[in-house]
This record gives C-alpha cells, sequence and structure tokens, in this order.
C-alpha cells in the first residue's frame, strides 16, 4: 500500500483565495478561487493526521491567509492545541495599509503564539501589491517585536526603483526591470513551473517533440516525488499535495496511513510509471498532444486538465482552470 511515511516539512494552506493572481503562483490562487477559508474541525483534523505522521512543525500560507484575520487565529490556536509548532506565517501585506489596525493584527498574533512572518517581496508581487507595503509590514514588525523575514530579499535592490504607492504592470516592470524579468525572477526563484508557472515555461522554454521527451528510457521513469514530504502542502479541504506537482491532491489521511489500490488511476499511473504512461492513458481517452512541449512535466499538466474534466478525484480541476487565467504576455505573440 502506498503512503508517504514520516512527515517532514510542510504547510497548510487555509484559503485559495488571494488578493493577488501572481504569475508564479503553484497554486493557482487568485481573487475568483472560491471555498472560503479553512474550518475549525477541517483543522482539528488536519492536525490530528499531521501528529500521527510524525510532523512537529509547519507554517500557514494561502492564499493570502489575512484575508480572514479570525479565521487566521483559529487555525494558530489549533496549531498551538495540538503541539504543533509554527514556523511563520505566510503574507504578501496587502493589509498593511492602515498602520493603527496592522500593529493591531501583530499584537493579536503574537499573543496567540505567533512569532514570525514570511513578507513576500518579488516583481510578481509587485505586479498585484504595491511595493512599499511589504517595506511598511517589515517596519511595523520591527516595531512591534515580530520577527519576519523577506521572500526574497535579493529583490530589495533592483525593486527600488518603482514608485512604491501603486502596483505596477508588465510593462511598467519590463521598463524598469528590463524585459526579461519573468524568467529571470523563476530563474531565481528556483520554483519548479507548475500552477501559473506553466505560462512561464511555454513563454520562455525551449520546446522539444515527444520522442526528445521521452527518449533515452525516461519513458518508464516514475514520479517517486508524489509522497514526498520535504515541502509537502495540505490545503483547506484537508487534502495533502505533493511538493512542486500541484493540481493533484490525495486526502491527507490516505496519504499518511495508507492509500487504497486503483483509487486514483491518474496518480498510480505517474507515481508508478511517469508522465509517458499517463499519455498513453489519456490518448484511450481522446487526449491528442500538440507536436512540441517545453518539458514532459509540461505535457503532463496539459494532460491532467484534459482528464480532470472527467472528474478524477485525484484531480483539482478548479487548478487547472486558474492555472490558465490571468496570465499577460505582449500582444504580439499571443
Amino acid at each position: 500500500m502506498l503512503k508517504t511515511g514520516h512527515l517532514y516539512h510542510g504547510g497548510i494552506m487555509v484559503n485559495y483565495r488571494c488578493n493577488a493572481a501572481c504569475r508564479h503562483c503553484l497554486y493557482a490562487c487568485s481573487p475568483t478561487r472560491t471555498g472560503g477559508y479553512i474550518a475549525m474541525d477541517t483543522m482539528k483534523e488536519i492536525c490530528g493526521v499531521l501528529r500521527r505522521g510524525g510532523i512537529g512543525s509547519v507554517h500557514i500560507g494561502g492564499g493570502e491567509p489575512f484575508l480572514d484575520i479570525e479565521g487566521l487565529l483559529m487555525a494558530v490556536r489549533q496549531l498551538d492545541a495540538a503541539g504543533i509548532s509554527l514556523d511563520y506565517v505566510e503574507t504578501n501585506a496587502f493589509w498593511a495599509v492602515r498602520e493603527k489596525e496592522a500593529r493591531e493584527t501583530l499584537r493579536a498574533l503574537a499573543a496567540e503564539g505567533v512569532s514570525a512572518l514570511c513578507i513576500s517581496l518579488d516583481p510578481f508581487h509587485a505586479e498585484h501589491v504595491p511595493y512599499g507595503l511589504p517595506l511598511k509590514l517589515a517596519k511595523l514588525c520591527d516595531e512591534t517585536g515580530m520577527a519576519y523575514f523577506l521572500w526574497k530579499r535579493q529583490f530589495l535592490r533592483p525593486l527600488s526603483v518603482l514608485e512604491h504607492s501603486s502596483a505596477h504592470s508588465r510593462e511598467e516592470l519590463e521598463k524598469h526591470l528590463r524585459s526579461g524579468y519573468i524568467s529571470n525572477t523563476a530563474h531565481s526563484y528556483g520554483i519548479r513551473l507548475g500552477g501559473r508557472a506553466v505560462n512561464i515555461e511555454e513563454e520562455y522554454g525551449s520546446f522539444h517533440s515527444l520522442a526528445d521527451l521521452f527518449g533515452g528510457g525516461a519513458k518508464n521513469s516514475p514520479c517517486g516525488d508524489l509522497l514526498s514530504t520535504g515541502h509537502f502542502h495540505v490545503d483547506q479541504d484537508g487534502y495533502f499535495i505533493p511538493p512542486g506537482c500541484t493540481g493533484i491532491r490525495l486526502p491527507l489521511a490516505e496519504a499518511v496511513d495508507g492509500i487504497p489500490a486503483g483509487k486514483y488511476p491518474v496518480f498510480e499511473i505517474l507515481y508508478e510509471k511517469g508522465p509517458a504512461a499517463l499519455l498513453d492513458f489519456a490518448g484511450g481517452r481522446g487526449f491528442v498532444p500538440e507536436k512540441n512541449y517545453p518539458s514532459s512535466c509540461n505535457l503532463c499538466f496539459h494532460i491532467r486538465a484534459f482528464l480532470s474534466e472527467e472528474g478524477f478525484a485525484e484531480l483539482d480541476k478548479n487548478h487547472y482552470e486558474e492555472s490558465l487565467k490571468y496570465y499577460s504576455r505582449p500582444k504580439a505573440v499571443q
């Protein structure tokens, strides 16, 4: 029976909804994602399974956790009650507009035991959140004693040329940061190009034929990382999301305790055989591939998007739909 084994490092996504729709978002979060915020009963259940899996600490992310302050505080309390340490809470700092209210929020978090924030700071977020807000939140953290780190600090210098009080379009960022800022930022992040980031690879990557992608024995290469627990996430509905391979999700309890054989055919094919075998499976169900793709992972994304229309339980149909929204390209290449 397949299962994850010991849980090492992970995060809890308390929502999919976000005020931003960043072009690199692996989880395809956006203002149009539905589902609300994690429920207390779900949070309790997640905490119990995480403890059973041996994890000692997690971080909280989204979506944007600060869209529901009371919900965030509830999640923090449930972690504490379960004896799970909180490493940090992620945020894009959109809520730091009013300093008095932001200070009160930081104090409320500290009172519940939150000790650190991860504040997003990069060109992708700058398209949606004024660059000055992460800096303002960092200043407020200094004043209130809340620890924080800017993710990523290396973007401080290039972003300093921007006007701080407004978000900036792709065209504005290309003017100030050079035309390759999208591919350069993705490279600096070191992210796997899944979720909405598939669009980055499709715009900037080199394309290859199916024969090239699956040559040299790769046809039978399994995707063993699908049960990796090095940087997994659990979403607001209690599903385990493998690190880097978003759009696939399994109930956390099954991932930890054992996955019933035959219940998740798409997952099993990828885990045991790999994307070439999934291509064969999808071809029998009407999937017709393009001639070229930038990578086997990109092809796999489009296969899974096709199969998600059939209702396979391990595929999040909303993820694939949202991944293909919002990404803007120059009109000349659309």
